[in-house]
């Protein structure tokens, strides 16, 4: 709990030790005699240390001209209730009040604490160069113009430009493939990239407010300002509910002991204005008011405790809806980095080749090579190699152990003058050549995510019915992708236009009702996030522009949240619906009952405070989402 949240629990507890014996000698079950104005002063003790602040927000709605709301509701029928001599129900009714008033700022409070423990998950500093030395610095200190230092396996915090440094760059967040792209003096290079191997300098060129870090922070304060459909409608109801309600409990004050006064038949004004005091109790709105944003809110809360960020509540509402799914390839459903997957037509055995692929390759630092290395599983003896050259976009050659090798692209092949046989399998092709013969061809590609398989599986689970993949990789490449996430549906060799024609057409396909996600991590998707019912970004080397065009973002790149985020959206909506179908029925019941006098104030609480406490514990159910 905050400090505010324990003042006001110390307040209700105090106020609560207060009134149980004075309610008690009220209903004379302790024997203790006192007057009318004795109970009135001291009844007013807990009334007001309870209360003050409920008749301190009417007052002030009064004087901004903003009258009917659930303060001004609370502060007319207690007081009136007090006024008329039932000093206990006054302020049991006020007590309660703020007991579910507790509960709804512990839950907001929960909500606000998982969010900001989802941004803890983002690291960003920059490592900022001083008269030699490395500093860690905020990203937010660093002006435009300073020299920063970006190691290996760093993300570049800052757009700038490289003044120092060889490296190779992971752009997949950018271009939304597999690419890496060599680093030398002079490059531009972007936020979000990371750095691959090589020192590099940089002299930004952009300030913290451009970073990623900043719009996702900005993104989260602005979230909750989005309101759904459900909240918008409580809104409005609200608004002309309250004010129907306090001029119905007016009526009900005035014109049944008036219609009795002229009748003769004995006005009883006490009873209707009690009665009227009793259904403004029942009437307050706020179970519905507090309960249905926080719902939303603990939804979004809920959701960021499973790495998962909604920028808003109108983004989880339509989340529900989601029938149609469409992913981008490479790192959304594929990893992004190289690895060794096939050896094929080796003239030896498969060891040896990697082994000499291995040396050949291990003056190299490109991630090409690392896979290469990974494959051979120990680390190259460079003592065995000499003579080693790069030939620059075709390969290396070197001598390992005595024997020529070669490690290169057809071209390098068609220059040394070696036979080789093409390889139409997807990926990167190094062919091979061992003292001037063909040793084989190395298969290097993109392999899936380890939940790639499953996130699909549950997807249909969750009641996606079309899941299509649209990317700008080759024809071969989307093939076996979609093969082994078990697809029938695919797009392949798309530019960023074609993406979103693929993306209109289906929306077009798209029910009555129905909603189409697009789920992507690079700056060639963001046209199709934008576009999208709803977009999902892959938030954790996702570039700026998907993250910022994107309606939900999944910070750990998991597929598999993607079907977790929907099943969160669903719980969310149904337990939005029990809300306001539980309080509106109660409450309906309950105001029929008083006005017939069938009601007390004692009912009213429950109705009222009660109903309240129930509805925001069933909205913090929305908090519990580790099992869906």
């Amino acid at each position: 709990m905050n400090r505010k949240q324990k003042t006001l629990l110390i307040r209700i507890v105090a106020a609560a030790v207060f009134f149980v014996p004075l309610y008690l000698i009220s209903e004379q079950l302790i024997p203790v005699r006192m007057p009318p104005a004795a109970l009135f002063t001291l009844f007013l003790l807990p009334y007001l240390l309870a209360g003050y602040d409920v008749l301190r927000k009417a007052l002030l709605g009064i004087r901004n001209r903003r009258v009917f709301d659930e303060n001004f509701l609370m502060t007319v029928a207690t007081l009136g209730a007090i006024v008329l001599g039932e000093y206990a129900e006054g302020a049991a009714v006020m007590i309660l009040y703020q007991v579910g008033e507790l509960f709804q700022s512990y839950a907001v409070g929960k909500s606000r604490r998982n969010i900001t423990a989802l941004m803890d998950i983002r690291p960003d500093y920059a490592n900022l160069e001083v008269d030699g030395a490395l500093h860690r610095t905020d990203p937010d200190e660093i002006p435009v113009g300073s020299v920063i230092v970006v190691q290996p396996g760093e993300k570049v915090p800052l757009d700038g430009v490289v003044l120092e440094g060889h490296s190779s760059l992971n752009t997949s967040a950018l271009t939304g493939e597999s690419a890496l792209r060599d680093i030398a003096p002079g490059d531009e290079i972007l936020s979000g990239c990371v750095n691959m191997n090589g020192v590099l300098k940089v002299r930004t060129s952009k300030e913290f407010d451009e970073s990623t870090a900043s719009k996702v922070l900005d993104l989260v304060e602005n979230a909750v300002a989005r309101k759904a459909k459900s909240e918008t409608f409580i809104a409005k109801f609200a608004r002309y509910y309250t004010p129907f309600v306090c001029y119905a409990a007016l009526a009900l004050a005035i014109v049944p002991p008036l219609f009795l006064t002229l009748t003769g038949s004995g006005g009883a004004w006490g009873t209707w204005i009690f009665r009227a005091c009793t259904f403004l109790v029942i009437s307050c709105p706020c179970a519905l008011v507090i309960s249905i944003p926080l719902s939303f809110f603990a939804g979004i809360g809920g959701a960021s405790h499973r790495g998962i960020l909604v920028k808003g509540a109108n983004y989880l509402e339509t989340l529900a809806d989601v029938r149609v799914i469409a992913f981008d390839k490479t790192g959304t459903m594929t990893k992004g980095s190289f690895n060794v997957t096939g050896v094929h037509y080796p003239s030896m055995d498969e060891s040896a080749l990697l082994e000499y692929a291995a040396h050949a390759e291990c003056a190299s630092s490109h991630p090409v090579s690392r896979s290469l290395q990974t494959a051979y599983g120990r680390t190259p003896d460079r003592n065995r190699v000499d003579n080693v050259r790069e030939h620059a976009g075709e390969g290396v050659t070197a001598n390992v152990d005595g024997v020529q090798v070669a490690v290169g692209n057809e071209k390098l092949m068609k220059r040394l003058g070696v036979p080789f046989r093409p390889c139409h399998h997807p990926g990167t092709i190094l062919h091979m050549g061992i003292d001037g013969a063909y040793g084989g061809h190395i298969v290097v590609s993109d392999e899936l995510k380890d939940h790639a398989s499953e996130a699909v599986r549950q997807l249909r689970r969750a009641g996606v019915e079309k899941i299509v993949m649209l990317t700008g990789d080759t024809e071969a490449v989307a093939e076996r992708v979609a093969a082994e996430l078990g697809l029938t549906d695919y797009r392949a060799g798309l530019l960023p236009a074609d993406k979103v024609a693929c993306a209109e057409a289906l929306l077009q396909s798209c029910k009555p009702r129905q909603k189409f996600a697009f789920v992507g991590d690079g700056i060639n998707d963001a046209p199709v996030l934008a576009r999208a019912d709803i977009g999902i970004a892959m938030g954790a080397l996702g570039s700026d522009a998907a993250i910022e065009a994107a309606d939900v973002v999944l910070m750990d790149d998991d597929p598999l949240k993607i079907a977790t985020a929907i099943r969160i959206a669903r719980k969310c909506l149904r337990i939005v619906r029990e809300n306001i179908v539980f309080s509106l029925t109660v409450k309906a019941a309950c105001l029929l009952l008083v006005a017939v006098g069938l009601g007390n104030m004692w009912l009213a609480i429950a109705a009222d405070v009660g109903v309240m406490v129930l509805a925001v514990l069933n909205a913090m159910r929305c908090l519990m989402v580790e099992k869906l």
